[in-house]
C-alpha cells in the first residue's frame, strides 16, 4: 500500500483534511477524512451501539454506553471525524488537544488525543485504524504536536496489544475519577494510558 498523503488547513478544530487516493494491486480507492456532521449523529450512535453489542458477543470488556450528549457536543464542536469511501462511513473518531483530567501533569499541550475509535461493523477487517493513524501522524507534523495519545481499558490486554503492534508504547495504567467533566463512559474506570512519539 502507498503511503497515503493529506492536505491540511490551518490547526482549528473545525479543519477537514482531504485523504488521497491509497493503491492496492491495482485497485484503487479514494478515502475522504472531514469533520462528522450533526446530520450524521444517529448513524454514529448506531455504530457504538453495534460496537456494544459485538464487545458483549464475545465477552470483552469495553464501553457500557455512549454519553449522548457528549457526542452531540463534541460534533458540534468540530472534534469528531469520519473516514469515508464512496459515501459509506467506515469509522469515526473523537479528538482534544488537550486532556489534563486524565493525563494530568503530563499534559503539555504537544499531542493529539485520540478517542473512541469505532468502526462500521460492515467495513471490519479493513484494518482502517492504519487510516486514522496517518491522518494523526500528518496532523501531528503540520502542527508541530510531537506524539499522539490514546486511553483504553485495562481489562482488555487485546485491545492494548493492538495498538502497541502500530507503535504505541503503554506510559501507564490509571483509574479516573468520578467528575461530571468526564463523559459517562470515562469515570470510574482503569484505564492504560499509551503513546505513540512522532519521529
Amino acid at each position: 500500500m502507498t503511503r497515503t498523503k493529506y492536505s491540511n488547513s490551518a490547526h482549528t478544530g473545525n479543519q477537514s483534511l482531504e485523504k488521497n487516493s491509497s493503491t492496492v494491486g491495482q485497485n484503487e480507492n479514494m478515502y475522504l477524512i472531514k469533520n462528522t456532521e450533526v446530520k450524521d449523529f444517529e448513524f454514529i450512535y448506531w455504530m457504538y451501539e453495534e460496537a456494544i453489542k459485538y464487545q458483549k458477543r464475545n465477552n470483552y470488556f469495553g464501553w457500557e454506553s455512549i454519553d449522548k450528549e457528549y457526542l452531540k457536543k463534541e460534533i458540534k464542536n468540530g472534534l469528531n471525524y469520519k473516514l469515508i469511501q464512496e459515501g459509506n462511513i467506515l469509522c469515526a473518531w473523537g479528538v482534544v488537544f488537550s486532556d489534563p483530567l486524565i493525563w494530568r501533569e503530563m499534559e503539555k499541550g504537544t499531542s493529539i488525543y485520540i478517542h473512541r475509535v469505532v468502526v462500521n461493523p460492515n467495513f471490519k477487517g479493513q484494518k482502517l485504524f492504519q487510516k486514522v493513524l496517518e491522518w494523526a501522524i500528518d496532523y501531528s507534523v503540520e502542527n508541530s504536536l510531537t506524539t499522539i495519545r490514546i486511553d483504553t481499558w485495562t481489562a482488555n490486554p487485546a485491545i492494548i496489544e493492538f495498538y502497541e503492534k502500530y507503535g504505541f508504547k503503554v506510559v501507564e495504567e490509571y483509574t479516573t475519577g468520578d467528575t461530571k467533566d468526564l463523559p459517562i463512559q470515562h469515570r470510574n474506570l482503569d484505564i492504560t494510558l499509551l503513546e505513540y512519539s512522532i519521529r
